[in-house]
């Protein structure tokens, strides 16, 4: 139980953040103004909150915990907007009309990834994010070709955003300690993507296909999943891509020349 005498609950995988320096420097990262409306996903006791407010234009907050939505509607704050539901199928658009926005957020560890994901389908939402996740996730995001933590979600946001890392942040900082260190990143949308998806849909669609089955070639795992291997061949060949290679030793550039002439062979 926490200092406010709420209950965690482990369902939601609640690690409410308290240290005030790990606070401030959110805060910072998140460049806020008295124009500026601002975004935060589970606001649990509300700490971040407080500071957000007096920052911001106004903060819309989203809880599905109905104990700490009804703490949040009791402080009857004109500037405080409080979202009640799963994040995962929150109607972005219809709650948020008017971006951009700016996002902030120490995200549940045991859905960051779909969350993420979830970013991506409404990125023009958001001018800029600034988010929490366990340290490994977070390292996968920032991961570079070649490594192990390179993978899917690597590719996509590093596709769309510039990412920084804010600060590392020990289990001491929250309540209850999770058993993981976390990393704060900020995410700066780029004006155009890094590399050119030709279509994103698609792109997506092999970017997954490359790492879906990590142990096999390239070559092998798209053909696992539905590529057709005279296509799959004409396009390596067209990209100047070993066939031989893993999904994770290839660039940006290298997937968007893969989806380019896979998508080419297909029409």
């Amino acid at each position: 139980m926490s200092r406010s005498g709420y209950r965690t609950k482990k369902r939601f995988g609640q690690h409410f953040l308290h240290d005030r320096s790990v606070i401030g420097k959110i805060v910072t990262a998140a460049k806020l103004s008295s124009e500026l409306e601002v975004v935060e996903i589970g606001p649990g006791l509300g700490v971040l909150t407080d500071q957000l407010l007096p920052l911001a234009r106004h903060v819309h907050v989203m809880e599905i915990d109905r104990d700490l939505i009804e703490r949040l509607n009791a402080r009857q704050d004109n500037r405080l907007s409080v979202h009640a539901g799963d994040v995962l199928k929150t109607p972005w658009l219809q709650l948020l009309p008017n971006p951009p926005y700016t996002l902030v957020a120490n995200l549940p560890y045991n859905i960051s990834s779909q969350i993420v994901f979830k970013l991506l389908e409404h990125r023009k939402l958001f001018q800029r994010m600034v988010l929490m996740f366990q340290r490994e996730v977070g390292e996968r995001l920032v991961a570079k070709p070649g490594g192990k933590d390179y993978g899917i979600l690597s590719v996509l946001c590093q596709l769309w955003y510039d990412i920084d890392v804010v600060t590392l942040v020990k289990p001491g900082a929250f309540n209850p300690p999770p058993k993981v260190d976390s990393i704060v990143l900020h995410f700066q949308p780029l004006l155009v993507p890094r590399v050119d998806p030709v279509d994103e849909q698609f792109f997506r669609k092999v970017v997954k296909a490359a790492f879906t089955q990590r142990r096999k070639t390239l070559r092998n795992s798209l053909q696992a999943n539905g590529f057709n291997i005279a296509d799959i061949n004409y396009a390596l060949a067209a990209a100047g891509i070993d066939p031989g290679c893993r999904g994770e030793t290839l660039s940006l550039k290298d997937f968007s020349n893969l989806a380019k002439y896979l998508l080419c062979s297909q029409n």
